[in-house]
């Protein structure tokens, strides 16, 4: 390693911004949060991601098609609910 390094140029921030997703802090109560933590470890994905996808839906902007696949689930538990 070089011992001095010259950082004049430098900026601070990811190396390779990310393009279409946005970083934010805020807060969020503790037990929706362990929520979507305990969730997010029961299916394999993150978090983060789920509550992404939670925003989503509430805003109405879901990015998967509606399909037979889409569908299916949401019938049935239609169903369920009429008997």
């Amino acid at each position: 390693m070089k011992r001095e390094y010259d950082f004049r140029g430098a900026r601070r921030g990811a190396v390779i911004p990310q393009k279409g997703k946005t970083r934010v802090t805020m807060y969020i109560d503790d037990d929706i949060l362990l929520e979507f933590r305990t969730r997010a470890d029961d299916s394999g994905r993150g978090y983060q991601t789920m509550i992404n996808g939670a925003l989503r839906k509430y805003l109405g902007k879901s990015r998967r098609p509606v399909d037979a696949r889409t569908l299916r689930p949401i019938l049935r538990e239609e169903l369920e609910r009429t008997g």
